[in-house]
């Protein structure tokens, strides 16, 4: 049988007494003395346990002493008050005290924040409740996340702009906080919820907006992009204070990135790129739309309804968010982008191009004349190459197109197939290694005018036909795109019909003339000719005669 608390005890006590049992009997059927009977007839509830008396140690002779520099340091310069250390040392060798240190450290820990609150120097903390008003005030801040991107776990940065009155809130995904994630994300956001709050918007004092923390004050050196952005969308900015302490200031958003992250991102999502993950949160946020907040009576989506009239207008005019730089090409074709580099055309070696960096991807123009773009990197110290960018110098250099990074990269890129190597494979068996290679360079290259899906179905026609030219896979992916958009069942060949070896395109041409409709020529005008040279030729000879 269980032992019974005290509290249980005294219960039972109390109703076998009411069943008419005495104290002798009561005593020997719990076990207890006749003290305890009486105790709990006397009140339902046990007496609370009486504390024992602190253990004395030797340094309570020398807490007084403790109390004395404590309270000296009161009124002492803030640089040249006694830390645990000195008075340790104080103590030892002024007093004379056997003592160890963690008893002082331990003891002065406890005792100072009293002797601050005795004095009423101690700061007072406390919280005291706000009503928002609808459509004045928001607040912004970014979560890091745990996903598994294209099967590599990676760390992302969850952007999150929650209106204050209805709790309504955007998210997005980023692979960096950066500027460009802070712009963008707030383009989505305000677009998504069709307004500007009217009065503040709260933020931490995060390098994408301030550039410089002045003391203690709420003033800031705010970045020059941070102004022009928030003059264009008018918004008005309201930083916390710095560090922990500021964190109850837009404890709002804090929550909220704590509970999208709880019930969104467990377990880990597995993804293959961001723009799948974001389209995601988008669906999670029309989801916690019909969530309430608290003991709220109306869901966020009600309380969003009243508040959305009230949001300030979009501007008409759109904010380039992404971030200007002017890199130099080096000799591998490749540009410096903060800590990562990308690849380029070749022609453009030795030349400074525009790079415009957005949170998920870069953009290379070249006289205004979009020449690059690739998907932004997540980890530090990468390269991004594409094979397309060096299929010139490849022509010439064949023998370095196996090794090299583009390629490697091509096919884990999945724009390399498998049908590429056995194509490649098979003309380096019949043209040999040299003239092989370069004749899939030249395959590659009609992937700046074909589909890169009517190349695959081209290459591998031409290879069940075994035709090792690049004439003969442009024919084929020809007939793919003609196939997908115009469909001729009667010029696709029987079944059982042997397909012919095309090799090369010249030919074809030539056998698939189309018909000449043009008249048969006439020799009518030519006698008509004739007729008048023998007329003036008969009139010549009769003048001569005469």
């Amino acid at each position: 049988m269980p032992q019974l608390s005290k509290v249980e005890l005294y219960a039972a006590i109390r109703r076998d007494h009411r069943g008419g049992m005495s104290m002798r009997e009561l005593e020997r059927k719990h076990g207890v003395t006749w003290r305890t009977v009486r105790k709990a007839l006397d009140s339902a509830w046990p007496e609370p346990r009486k504390k024992l008396p602190p253990r004395a140690t030797a340094l309570d002779p020398y807490k007084p002493v403790i109390d004395g520099i404590l309270r000296a340091d009161l009124d002492a310069p803030r640089k040249q008050r006694h830390t645990v250390t000195r008075i340790f040392h104080r103590l030892v060798d002024e007093h004379g005290a056997d003592v160890s240190y963690g008893m002082v450290r331990y003891y002065v820990a406890a005792r100072k924040p009293e002797i601050l609150v005795e004095s009423g120097k101690a700061p007072l903390e406390a919280f005291v409740p706000q009503t928002h008003q609808p459509g004045h005030e928001a607040e912004v801040d970014f979560g890091d996340v745990t996903i598994r991107l294209a099967g590599e776990l990676v760390t992302c940065y969850l952007f999150s702009f929650r209106l204050s009155y209805s709790g309504k809130a955007v998210h997005r995904v980023f692979a960096s906080c950066g500027q460009e994630a802070f712009f963008e994300g707030h383009v989505h956001a305000l677009r998504t919820l069709g307004g500007v709050p009217r009065s503040k918007v709260r933020y931490d004092n995060l390098k994408a907006a301030v550039a410089r923390v002045l003391g203690l004050s709420r003033a800031r050196v705010e970045a020059d992009r941070w102004i022009a952005f928030k003059s264009h969308f008018g918004i008005e900015s309201f930083y916390c204070r710095p560090g922990i302490e500021g964190a109850h200031e837009k404890g709002g958003v804090e929550g909220q990135i704590g509970y999208f992250r709880r019930n969104h991102f467990v377990p880990v999502p597995e993804v293959a790129s961001l723009a799948e993950l974001n389209e995601m949160v988008e669906l999670w946020d029309r989801q916690d739309d019909a969530r309430r907040i608290g003991a709220r009576s109306k869901t966020v989506a009600e309380c969003f309804a009243l508040e959305q009239p009230l949001l300030l207008p979009l501007p008409e005019e759109p904010f380039e968010t992404g971030r200007l730089f002017t890199p130099r090409v080096d000799r591998y074709g490749q540009i410096p982008v903060r800590t990562n580099r990308y690849s380029v055309p070749i022609r453009l070696i030795g030349k400074r191009v525009r790079v415009v960096l957005h949170a998920s991807h870069l953009v290379v123009y070249d006289q205004n004349v979009e020449v690059a773009r690739h998907e932004r990197l997540i980890a530090k110290g990468a390269v991004r190459l594409d094979l397309d960018h060096y299929l010139e110098v490849l022509v010439r250099k064949p023998g370095a197109f196996p090794g090299s990074t583009a390629l490697e990269q091509a096919r884990s890129a999945g724009k390399f197939t498998p049908v590429h190597d056995a194509w490649w494979a098979q003309a380096q068996k019949v043209h040999g290694e040299r003239d092989g290679t370069r004749a899939l360079i030249e395959v590659l290259l009609l992937g700046r005018h074909l589909p890169h899906e009517h190349i695959v179905a081209g290459l591998a026609a031409a290879l069940r036909a075994g035709a090792m030219t690049a004439d003969a896979v442009a024919l084929e992916a020809r007939k793919a795109a003609q196939a997908e958009t115009e469909p001729d069942l009667a010029s696709r060949p029987l079944p059982g019909t042997p397909a012919a070896n095309v090799t090369s395109l010249h030919e074809w041409k030539l056998s698939h003339l189309p018909p000449d409709t043009r008249p048969l020529p006439s020799v009518t005008p030519y006698d008509q000719l004739l007729r008048r040279r023998r007329a003036s030729g008969g009139a010549h000879q009769e003048g001569e005669a005469q």
